[in-house]
């Protein structure tokens, strides 16, 4: 019986072709791939090919063998490197290519080595140009500190912010434009530098804030190493220790009486609480109960993120029932009753519905009215948080408990802190409250008009106990 005759599409077999167009568009898929071979005559390039699969893809490539001295070519493992394919290069196109790769093997140059090569050098210079457009644009220290401070303004009290945009101005005088990556110790000891020496407190506070916003770069891979190791904390300012006397706090209260409402109530409470000035100004109805005489300050707007509760003695009690009466009667409420406190808002406001601020401005006011009381003479320099220290002290003198003190301020530093303060769970409620009244009426006392002093007690002086 005759053999069936095989067709050119059915054989996978190589086959030996000058590669034109006519033969490559007359090339047809067969059951397996196979390669044309380039065979023109004079212009014939030697292992370029057409190769053409079973889905009928047809793509042109170059096969060769690099020259190994002392070996026979036939002992020489071929390679291949694929051109591209028909459409993307036309035979002609195709053919110049592989002619320049048979060049580089005439010079001992192997193509794949060469272009693996190549496409590293083209992948580095990619990376690099990434690198570099990334180094000028968000690692930018203004870029990434902006992005810091909206992540940083999420969790912390204003107060923290603004010294953290404080510290961020400082950086930008410096070093505007520079990539993170590029700073230097160096660079952030001229940030440091470049604050006045005698400004110490300011030095330290921008220098906690360089190593905050240092390592939050770190944790995100910006940086390989934190700059501000080794930078050395600045030397800082004597601990303060002021501390008024009951002369200085009966000024201070009536000169807080002859500023404007409700700045004057604002100083009295940070003297009867001894709170934090932040704290204080942001006082809100909803944070009050009469009815327990209670200030509940959440952790929200704790310093230390710690819910405090601040027992109300009769004196704050009077100053807010007089702040209540002020705002029903600046609602125009039909009958205004102070022991009527509001369910929400700020209750020291001057624009409605915004907490007071502008401290520096307050202050400023309130020493020009006690000189003036003081027909002139000033008191010796003190600020605000003074009068927390005094508060602090006055309960100390007048026999408190050092942890009911703490306990006062919202402090977990001392008997609060470390090991104890996690087994003390007492709240000291009941010994702050005692503590918080006695102090009222101290200063109820320091504040009676001159005839009346048979109660007063210096309070250097006063031997009370309030030991709970």
């Amino acid at each position: 019986m005759a053999k069936a005759k095989t067709s050119n599409t059915d054989r996978a077999a190589p086959k030996r072709a000058p590669i034109t167009k006519r033969t490559v568009d007359a090339a047809k898929a067969g059951a397996a791939d196979y390669v044309i071979w380039d065979d023109g005559g004079q212009g014939t390039v030697k292992g370029f090919g057409l190769k053409v699969s079973t889905a009928g893809a047809k793509v042109y490539i170059y096969r060769y063998r690099v020259p190994v001295p002392g070996a026979a070519a036939r002992h020489i493992a071929p390679k291949k490197v694929t051109i591209g394919r028909h459409g993307a290069f036309t035979p002609e196109q195709a053919r110049i290519r592989a002619r320049e790769l048979a060049a580089l093997v005439a010079q001992g140059i192997d193509p794949l080595e060469a272009k693996g090569a190549a496409l590293a050098a083209k992948a580095e210079a990619k990376q690099q140009a990434e690198e570099r457009a990334r180094l000028e644009g968000e690692l930018r220290l203004e870029k990434r500190a902006e992005v810091w401070l909206e992540a940083y303004e999420l969790t912390h009290r204003p107060s923290s912010v603004a010294q953290a945009r404080n510290a961020v101005k400082y950086m930008r005088a410096k070093l505007e434009g520079k990539a993170l990556p590029a700073i230097t110790r160096r660079d952030l000891q001229g940030v440091l530098d470049a604050i006045p020496a005698r400004q110490k407190a300011l030095r330290q506070q921008v220098r906690a804030y360089l190593s905050i916003f240092f390592g939050w770069a770190l944790e995100r891979g910006d940086i390989a190493e934190n700059p501000v190791q080794g930078l050395s904390n600045p030397p800082g300012s004597a601990p303060r220790d002021r501390v008024l006397t009951d002369a200085e706090l009966v000024d201070v209260w009536k000169g807080a009486e002859k500023i404007r409402a409700p700045l004057g109530a604002f100083y009295r409470l940070l003297i009867l609480t001894g709170q934090r000035r932040e704290e204080v100004a942001g006082m809100g109805w909803g944070e009050l109960d009469r009815a327990a005489s209670l200030w509940t300050i959440p952790a929200s707007r704790a310093k230390n993120g710690k819910a405090h509760l601040v027992p109300l003695a009769p004196l704050v009690i009077e100053e807010l029932d007089r702040l209540a009466l002020a705002h029903q009667v600046k609602a125009r409420a039909e009958e205004p009753d102070p022991e009527e406190w509001p369910e929400a808002g700020p209750v020291l406001t001057i624009r409605r519905g915004v907490a007071i601020g502008g401290f520096s401005q307050a202050k400023a006011l309130l020493d020009a009215a006690v000189t003036a009381a003081r027909d002139g003479r000033a008191l010796a320099p003190w600020r605000v948080h003074d009068l927390r220290r005094t508060l602090a002290t006055g309960l100390q003198r007048l026999g408190v408990r050092f942890e009911v003190t703490e306990a006062v301020l919202n402090h977990v530093s001392g008997a609060r802190g470390g090991v104890a303060g996690i087994y003390q769970r007492h709240d000291w409620a009941d010994e702050k409250r005692a503590a918080l009244e006695a102090w009222g009426r101290h200063i109820a006392a320091v504040l009676a008009p001159a005839d009346d002093t048979g109660n007063v007690v210096p309070i250097g002086t006063a031997t009370t106990k309030l030991t709970g």
